[in-house]
């Protein structure tokens, strides 16, 4: 039986991901879109199936890559998953950066010239977007998402389910007292994180400060 990969997620997110796993894993699995709600019968080469349809199917080995920004909903997903047994696989570009002692957690999505410096350790499914990068001595936690061209520099920490908007820059924090994005904050498109920001709050502008 052949080996199925679902894309878990047909939006524009989705549609990204996939030609990533296509490089990865055209020749040794089927590749699929699962969707809750199939916008089409197929979308761009490929089937979409409803999440029952991709669980009935008949493969030697099931795996997906959770495709959906709302981090929220991407827990919500991952539970569900590995409650019915499946797997997870990362998407990763050709051309991503790796250097030095990086550990990377299952279910990552790593664009196109995303880099990983020295000492950095990622939690679950971590959604890194083009031209992102993570510094040294960096911890980022569970269900992180990067948009496009976010700067993280050295000494920081990313707590679970923050939100990094595209173009932000995150200063480096100090050995034994680093920069933190606290669990669930948001940073704006653009913003110049210069100080801890806490948990839940949003933060925009240069230098960031709380959105009123």
């Amino acid at each position: 039986m052949a080996n199925l990969i679902g894309v878990y997620g047909a939006s524009g997110c989705g549609r990204g991901v996939m030609p990533l796993l296509r490089a990865q894993h055209a020749q040794s699995a089927e590749l699929v879109f699962v969707d809750d709600n199939p916008p089409a019968e197929a979308l761009n080469g490929h089937a979409c199936l409803t999440y029952a349809e991709f669980l009935k199917h008949s493969a030697g080995s099931k795996k997906v890559c959770l495709a959906i920004a709302n981090s929220a909903i991407r827990e919500k997903l991952a539970l569900r998953c590995t409650s019915d047994g499946i797997g997870f696989v990362q998407a990763r570009a050709h051309n991503v950066v790796e250097m030095d002692e990086v550990e990377i957690a299952e279910g990552a999505i790593l664009s196109p010239f995303v880099t990983f410096t020295s000492n950095i350790k990622i939690g679950k499914h971590f959604h890194a977007n083009l031209y992102s990068y993570v510094e040294h001595d960096c911890i980022i936690g569970n269900f992180v998402t990067f948009a496009p061209s976010v700067h993280c520099n050295g000494n920081v920490v990313i707590e679970d389910h923050a939100y990094i908007g595209t173009g932000a820059m995150i200063k480096q924090g100090l050995p034994g007292k680093p920069l933190v994005i606290g669990r669930g904050a948001v940073v704006g498109m653009g913003a110049v994180v210069t100080k801890s920001v806490p948990a839940g709050a949003v933060v925009v502008g240069n230098p960031a400060r709380p959105k009123v």
